[in-house]
C-alpha cells in the first residue's frame, strides 16, 4: 500500500469522527443533495440488510487515488451522459456548477458511510422522493449507471480494475434502489407545488421576507426547509427554510438573503414581487422538535438562520411541558442586521421562559464576543438540552464542534446536512 492510500484512509477517519460530530443526530440522517445518484429498479440484492457495503467501500477508498479529485470525473460523466442521449440536456440549468458540485458531495457522502447502508438508504429515499420535481425517472439511473462506467474508465485511464468498476456500480445501484422507492412511496403528493408571492419586504440591501401561497395545503414540520425555483432562473432550485410554524391562512414565509450578483437568492431578493409565481419542493429535513419535550432547548442562529429558529420556537411555545424554558443566541453583524428585530421582540414579551442572548460582531451595542459558538460557549452550562443551529455552515459547524468539546452528546446537537465550505458552492 502506498502513501496516497494511507493518507485516505486517514482522511476517511478524520471525516468520520467530523460526521460523529457535526451530522444530524435524528434517525436517518441527512446527507448533501445531488442531481443523480444513480441507477436500477430496487431488487432483493439492494436491501439494507442483504447490501455489503464495507466490502465495497474498502475496494473503492483503497483505489480513490485513480479517480480523485471528483471534479475531473463528474465532468467526463455529465459529458457522457450528454454525448449519448442529448435530450437529458433540458433536465438541468444552464450553468452545471452546482450540479457538479452537489455531485461531488454525495459521491463523498455514499463513500463514507458505505458500511452503513441503512443511512444511505434513508437518504437516498428522501432524495428520490425530491427529485420528482425534477422529472427524474427510473430509466435515468440507468443512463446515469452508463456514463458513470464510461466516465470512470476514461479518467483513470483503464486503469481501474474490473472489481473497483464493480463495486462503485453497486455502490450507485444502491442508491438509485432508495430513491425509486422514495418516489414511489411519494406519488399519492405533488411532485412540486405551485405558490404566489403575496408578500415581499425587502429588509435591508441583500435580505427580503417573502410570503408565499401554495396552491395546493403544503404539509411540513417547523424547523424544515424547501427548494424554490423562480421563473427567471428555470430548472434551477435552492433550499430556504419556512419561517414560522404553520398558520391557518396556508401562507409560507421564506427570508432569503442575496449571497452573489446572479443566482436565485438575487432573483428571489431584486427581481421578485407579489403576484409573480415559485415552485416549492415538498419539505424537508431533520432540524425539528422532539415529539416530547422532556429537555430544554438550545437554539443558536445566525444570520437567516433565524428563519429556522424563528419556527422552532414558535412550535416550542405551542407545545411547551409547564417548566421547560429556551435559550436562544442570535448572531449578527451589528444591530442594523437584526432584521426581524419586532418579531423577535414579540415572541420574546410573550415569552417569559425565553432567554434571548443577541451577539453583535460590531457597532453599538457589540457583545465582546469573538462568534456566537463562543459566546454559548461563555455564556453557561447547556449539557442537559437538546441544541439546534442553524446559519452560515462555517457558523454551524463551529458552534456544533464548540458545543460538542461543551460535553454536548452529538445526538443531542440538530441541524441539517453542512455543506463542505472548502468546496464553497458560487452563484447561488
Amino acid at each position: 500500500m502506498n502513501d496516497d492510500y494511507h493518507a485516505l484512509l486517514a482522511r476517511r477517519e478524520a471525516m468520520r469522527l467530523r460526521d460523529q460530530l457535526l451530522a444530524p443526530a435524528s434517525p436517518g440522517t441527512a446527507a448533501p443533495s445531488a442531481s443523480y445518484a444513480s441507477p436500477g429498479p430496487r431488487t432483493a440484492a439492494s436491501a439494507p440488510e442483504a447490501y455489503d457495503g464495507a466490502a465495497d467501500q474498502e475496494l473503492i477508498v483503497r483505489n480513490l487515488g485513480l479517480v480523485t479529485p471528483f471534479d475531473a470525473l463528474i465532468i467526463h460523466l455529465y459529458d457522457a451522459m450528454f454525448e449519448r442521449h442529448p435530450y437529458l440536456r433540458k433536465l438541468f440549468p444552464e450553468s452545471m456548477e452546482f450540479q457538479r458540485t452537489q455531485l461531488g458531495r454525495a459521491f463523498w457522502y455514499l463513500i463514507e458511510n458505505l458500511d452503513r447502508p441503512r443511512q444511505v438508504d434513508a437518504f437516498c429515499t428522501r432524495l428520490g422522493r425530491d427529485h420528482r420535481k425534477l422529472g427524474v425517472l427510473p430509466v435515468h439511473y440507468e443512463v446515469f449507471e452508463a456514463a458513470l462506467e464510461e466516465a470512470l474508465q476514461r479518467y483513470a485511464g483503464g486503469r481501474l480494475g474490473a472489481d473497483v468498476t464493480d463495486a462503485w456500480l453497486r455502490m450507485v445501484r444502491f442508491a438509485a434502489a432508495g430513491m425509486v422507492r422514495g418516489a414511489d412511496e411519494a406519488l399519492a403528493e405533488p411532485a412540486y407545488w405551485t405558490a404566489d408571492v403575496t408578500g415581499h419586504e425587502r429588509r435591508g440591501r441583500d435580505v427580503a421576507v417573502l410570503r408565499v401561497r401554495p396552491s395546493a395545503p403544503y404539509p411540513y414540520r417547523p424547523g424544515q426547509y424547501a427548494t424554490l425555483q423562480t421563473p427567471l432562473l428555470p430548472l434551477t432550485w435552492r433550499p430556504y427554510s419556512m419561517a414560522g410554524a404553520p398558520g391557518g391562512d396556508g401562507e409560507l414565509e421564506f427570508h432569503i438573503r442575496r449571497t452573489g450578483p446572479n443566482g436565485v437568492s438575487a432573483a428571489l431578493v431584486m427581481d421578485t414581487a407579489v403576484g409573480d409565481t415559485l415552485r416549492l419542493g415538498p419539505a424537508q429535513g431533520t432540524t425539528i422538535l422532539d415529539g416530547e419535550l422532556t429537555r430544554d432547548v438550545l437554539v443558536v442562529a445566525g444570520g437567516t438562520g433565524w428563519a429556522t429558529a424563528k419556527a422552532l420556537l414558535e412550535d416550542f411555545a405551542a407545545r411547551r411541558p409547564p417548566g421547560r424554558s429556551a435559550h436562544l443566541f442570535l448572531g449578527a453583524r451589528n444591530a442594523g442586521d437584526l432584521y426581524d428585530a419586532p418579531a423577535l421582540a414579540r415572541l420574546e414579551s410573550r415569552c417569559p421562559w425565553l432567554r434571548v442572548v443577541r451577539v453583535l460582531d460590531d457597532g453599538p451595542g457589540g457583545s465582546g464576543h469573538r462568534s456566537v459558538a463562543d459566546a454559548v460557549a461563555r455564556y453557561g452550562d447547556f449539557g442537559g438540552d437538546v441544541a439546534y443551529v442553524s446559519g452560515p455552515p462555517a457558523m454551524v459547524t463551529a458552534t456544533a464542534w464548540h458545543l460538542s468539546a461543551l460535553g454536548l452528546p452529538p445526538d443531542r446537537i440538530r441541524h441539517d446536512p453542512v455543506p463542505d465550505t472548502s468546496a464553497p458552492v458560487h452563484s447561488r
